[in-house]
Formats: C-alpha cells, sequence, structure tokens
C-alpha cells in the first residue's frame, strides 16, 4: 500500500508562485509515474502534469511554461513548482502514483490552492 502525503497549498495573490510537494511512501516510488491533479468545484478532476520514472514529463496546456513538475527519488517526492498563477489555477491539487508493476493508483487526500485577484 501507498500513502501520499500533499502539502504546499494555500492562498496566494495572482501572478504568485507556490510549490507543492507529495511524499511518498514505499521503496519503489522510483518506478512510479507520478501525477498531480487538480480538480475545481463544478469541474471535472484533470491532469496538470506528469512525470515518468525516467524523467520525461507532461503539462496540460493550460499550464505549459508557468508551472514544472520534478521528483527526488531520494527523498520519495513530487513536487510542483506553480508560477504565475491565475484565478482559474485555483482548485483542489491531488497528487497521483501509478505502480505500473501492479497496474495500482494511488491517490493523495488533495490539498487546496486558492488565487485571488
Amino acid at each position: 500500500q501507498v500513502q501520499l502525503v500533499e502539502s504546499g497549498g494555500g492562498l496566494v495573490q495572482v501572478g504568485g508562485s507556490l510549490r507543492l510537494s507529495c511524499a511518498a511512501s514505499g521503496s519503489i516510488f522510483s518506478i512510479y509515474l507520478m501525477g498531480w491533479y487538480r480538480q475545481a468545484p463544478g469541474k471535472q478532476r484533470e491532469l496538470v502534469a506528469a512525470v515518468t520514472s525516467g524523467g520525461s514529463t507532461n503539462y496540460a496546456d493550460s499550464v505549459k511554461g508557468r508551472f514544472t513538475i520534478s521528483r527526488d527519488n531520494a527523498k520519495n517526492t513530487v513536487y510542483l513548482q506553480m508560477n504565475s498563477l491565475k484565478p482559474e489555477d485555483g482548485a483542489v491539487y491531488y497528487c497521483n502514483a501509478f505502480d505500473p508493476t501492479h497496474r495500482a493508483d494511488y491517490w493523495g487526500q488533495g490539498t487546496q490552492v486558492t488565487v485571488s485577484s
């Protein structure tokens, strides 16, 4: 069983920055596909960014050039650096881990990001 604990959310003004962290339990973190998703009120959960075990990344078009996902396998942690935040970035952000060996999906509890204008 993998547990994911997010941190770093909060209230920020438009144009500001936040860094989210997601710490994972488990000894095979390095093989997981890690991702950040977000869900705003009344909307579906959407992928924001993902990083493979090899470090390849992909981003939603809406955050390209502003957000950066990274991982530190030694610390079992994935990060999401969010810059130039916009009101529409406000949402609950969820960390996701996919274990390709067992084809298992894990989710964190979510962290709220609020962007004030």
